[in-house]
């Protein structure tokens, strides 16, 4: 999947290129060209990637629940407590 994303990501920047390069001569085409890239980056590439980065998270993990609240307050590791400075 990993090498999936990688050339569809330089396929997608050399389209982009490309499309620029073709509009500076067929204003028509090169648009086209960088909308078509954009549609298939936007509906195809983000879901894909977006997919590959969530497959194995638990997406309980990172939502704010009364459990994490309570393993937070447990772990004193809340973001917004603050920490006494030593005294010297």
């Amino acid at each position: 999947m990993t090498r999936l994303l990688q050339t569809l990501f330089a396929l997608i920047l050399l389209t982009l290129i490309f499309g620029f390069v073709i509009k500076s001569n067929q204003a028509v085409l090169g648009d086209r060209i960088i909308g078509v890239t954009i549609l298939f980056t936007a509906f195809v590439f983000m879901p894909l990637f977006i997919y590959h980065r969530w497959k194995d998270k638990k997406l309980s993990d990172y939502t704010l629940t009364a459990e994490n609240f309570k393993k937070m307050r447990e772990t004193g590791k809340n973001p917004n407590q603050t920490k006494e400075k030593p005294s010297a």
